[in-house]
């Protein structure tokens, strides 16, 4: 029953991306549970062949605390997933871009953000609440595995084959084939 539950809500939006501009499906996503799927106008979100998209709990490891989310907040933004990548319970929003490149595995509850929300507005602090923030891309390179609870935040490029071991902040750049952890993010290895 449950198949038969991921396999038509699939074939639904696999149908529903005909018709939402902007959001293009590659073949055999899979969704397992609703996700919350978000784009302005002229934004532009891809998902790539083979990937899942799981918002449920049934059968994975650690409590999920919601559902995938998708959000492309501006008219530019793009989110651009790759093929055959695993993505549990991931709020992935975009101002600007954020870029998943091939074979990712992203772990539940993790948080892939490219801007602030508001500016600083140092100058001014009393209009911070009337200010939007216009975000820096991220770029998320193959084959790359982020554990749990992480946030991933704007203007960094995590390298192909890296690590983020779980409850990771990631604010700045991320060598190739390293492992980091922490809060922010430290090297633990590089495997280079």
């Amino acid at each position: 029953m449950m198949i038969k539950l991921y396999y038509g809500l699939t074939t639904l939006l696999s149908r529903f991306k005909c018709i939402v501009k902007g959001v293009k499906l590659g073949n055999g996503v899979l969704f397992k549970g609703l996700p919350s799927i978000i784009k302005k106008t002229s934004a532009i979100i891809e998902v790539g062949n083979n990937t899942l998209l799981n918002s449920s709990n049934y059968g994975y490891h650690i409590n999920m605390h919601s559902s995938c989310k998708l959000l492309a907040d501006r008219n530019d933004a793009k989110i651009s997933i790759g093929s055959n990548c695993r993505i549990h319970g991931t709020c992935i929003h975009a101002y600007n871009s954020i870029t998943i490149g091939n074979n990712v595995l992203i772990a539940a509850n993790t948080q892939i953000i490219d801007g602030n929300g508001h500016q600083l507005s140092f100058n001014n602090t009393a209009d911070r609440i009337h200010t939007t923030d216009m975000g820096k891309p991220i770029i998320i390179e193959n084959n790359v595995w982020i554990g749990a609870n992480c946030f991933i935040l704007g203007g960094v490029t995590i390298g192909e084959g890296a690590v983020i071991s779980a409850n990771s902040v990631v604010h700045k750049d991320i060598k190739r084939n390293t492992i980091v952890g922490g809060n922010p993010a430290k090297l633990i290895k590089d495997a280079n």
